[in-house]
């Protein structure tokens, strides 16, 4: 039979007893963590987010309260008085932070039971998708509660921090238009207006550029967006960042906003934090060094240009790469000489899964080196391009040719592998940069047309605006990147203030008059109504604590999360409506 919680209240939660409240009557609640019966003994470990305490339940002391205790199972809720008292140190468990002490049980009262739960909450071995299913049972594990906890203590600091900057929080609209620019919308049909839809934001873009031309001056947000996109480990198609605007800055003052607020952050989740100012690196520079515009700093290994060597030269592949305007970069990877066929081919084969034709290497040895390219270059132009790469014996060297952003790419991707395989990332070192001028505009071969790398709100470098009508490639912006450890933190940039810049940057992008009027009427109409310089950045809050936790994924630090397919294994969602509530919104299922 169940009790009632009645009047019985907490004294102490299950991870706050210490030697030092020995002789004190407590009253701890909780959850059944596991339990050990030895007859006329039973230890009971009882949990709650806080931690876990051992309840002692003697015979001898109260054998009908003893009986009760039996009668509970795991994950059974329960609340129960006693004696704290301090154990002998001989029996101290210091893999418990209440491992000093123990409770001597005067009192119990079961107030829940449960079923037996699909896998261990304390020793969880179980597949995802099972954890997921039950995630109110995944969630009670203490890894997944320590997580939370750091998330609340990761947004509360950010709140904080910005609000003693003068910054305003203020909410903005879940429901808003569509402006399918960049992924795909979820729309919301509007039962008010039939055949009309809402979109839910993909960002609070428009609207913290609206809260400027108010007159706001520095406005952030703990927002929700949602993007209808392929998952992957770390995307979801909810999410949660740090939003931030601020009026009349340049990159500089967006930069000494963030650096403090990003120290203060890392004392939160108790890591050393960063020296600032943080370093700073071009775009092409991040490219060509390290074939990312999110480099890991925590290692070497960078490119080595090689096209004066092979340009015109005696092997046709790289020869005509560069004939056609492409690029040959390569690495050297200490000590990989004595690598196998094998373990080359591997790298090879990851190489091409980021879209390279194939990997060249060559073996550099005291006597004379190996590489398949010896039969084009003959032993002198090996040597020469060993001088160039600055490779030493025992080295090998990696190369790849091919257009300079697939190029980049894909060595980039190999020195990461190169990286994990070989454990050249030290774990414990922590590297921040920014990545700055962005190139403003990206060409897609597909359909023959220009798109915004970041948005069509970003604006321009003053020198470059000249350039719109007639160089779009050649256009950098006032956008930057914060990069840890080899993953974005957040992105941001200097916004478009005029109204003809605004209007150019749409031609740009294939957008005529009557449509940039149709989907952003509202906004030009504002920017005509005197808009302050503004710029802004957006935080990863998920990302930044997956990153801080050390966490797989960011499943693992957000409460209710979809799976792959963009799913909810738990209420087992999306799922159909009924007829009645389609037909309210004039919709008609074609599925």
């Amino acid at each position: 039979m169940l009790d009632h919680l009645g009047q019985t209240k907490r004294t102490h939660n299950c991870g706050e007893l210490h030697k030092e409240h020995a002789g004190q009557k407590v009253t701890l609640m909780g959850w059944v963590n596991s339990f050990r019966d030895h007859g006329s003994v039973l230890f009971l470990h009882l949990r709650d987010r806080e931690g876990i305490t051992q309840v002692v339940f003697k015979e001898d002391y109260d054998a009908e309260l003893l009986a009760r205790a039996k009668q509970a199972r795991s994950e059974f809720v329960v609340a129960i008085s006693g004696r704290c008292i301090e154990r002998e140190p001989v029996n101290y468990n210091p893999n418990m932070s209440t491992g000093e002490i123990e409770v001597i049980a005067e009192e119990m009262k079961i107030l829940n039971d449960a079923l037996t739960p699909p896998f261990e909450i304390d020793n969880c071995r179980a597949a995802e998708d099972l954890r997921l299913k039950y995630r109110y049972l995944d969630l009670r594990r203490p890894e997944m509660q320590q997580n939370f906890k750091l998330r609340h203590k990761l947004a509360l600091s950010a709140r904080r921090s910005l609000d003693e900057m003068g910054f305003y929080e203020i909410e903005t609209p879940i429901l808003t238009k569509s402006t399918p620019e960049g992924a795909r919308d979820y729309l919301v049909p509007s039962r008010t207006s039939p055949g009309k839809f809402f979109a839910l934001p993909q960002s609070p873009q428009l609207f913290k550029q609206l809260l400027m031309i108010s007159g706001y001056d520095r406005y952030f947000q703990i927002a929700r967006c949602f993007r209808d996109e392929d998952l992957r480990a770390d995307r979801q198609p909810e999410f949660t960042q740090i939003d931030i605007e601020m009026s009349f800055v340049q990159p500089d003052d967006i930069f000494s906003v963030i650096e403090p607020l990003i120290c203060e952050l890392f004392k939160v989740a108790g890591v050393e934090p960063p020296a600032r100012p943080f370093l700073r690196m071009p775009y092409a520079e991040a490219m060509n060094r390290f074939g990312s515009d999110k480099p890991d700093m925590r290692f070497g290994i960078e490119f080595v240009d090689l096209k004066s060597q092979f340009d015109g030269g005696p092997f046709p592949v790289f020869a005509d790469v560069i004939r056609k305007g492409g690029a040959v970069k390569a690495i050297v990877v200490p000590g990989a000489a004595a690598w196998s066929r094998k373990q080359f081919d591997e790298i090879g084969d990851h190489a091409k899964r980021y879209g390279a034709g194939g990997l060249a290497y060559i073996q550099v040895l005291e006597s004379e080196s190996k590489s398949a390219l010896t039969k084009f270059l003959g032993a002198e132009g090996i040597d020469a391009v060993i001088k160039a790469s600055g490779a030493k014996a025992g080295d090998a060297i990696l190369m790849i040719g091919g257009k300079w952003d697939v190029t980049c790419n894909a060595l980039g991707q190999v020195r990461l592998e190169i990286g994990r395989r070989e454990n050249l990332i030290n774990e414990n070192e922590n590297k921040l940069l920014w990545v700055v001028d962005f190139p403003m505009f990206e060409y897609h071969e597909d359909d023959k047309r220009w798109y915004a790398m970041h948005h069509p709100f970003t604006s321009p470098i003053d020198e470059d605006i000249d350039k719109l009508g007639s160089d779009p490639g050649s256009i950098r912006a006032k956008a930057y990147d914060l990069v840890f450890n080899g993953s974005e933190l957040g992105g941001g940039s200097i916004r478009i203030h005029r109204s003809d810049v605004q209007a150019q940057i749409f031609k740009s992008l294939g957008l005529n008059d009557e449509e940039a009027r149709e989907k952003f009427g509202f906004f030009l109409d504002a920017l005509s109504y005197g808009t302050p310089p503004h710029g802004g950045i957006a935080l990863g809050l998920d990302r930044i604590v997956m990153l801080f936790a050390r966490a797989k994924s960011l499943r693992e630090v957000i409460a209710f999360p979809k799976v792959a397919s963009g799913s909810d294994l738990m209420t087992d969602s999306p799922s159909a409506v009924t007829p009645e509530q389609l037909a309210e919104l004039k919709i008609k299922s074609l599925a």
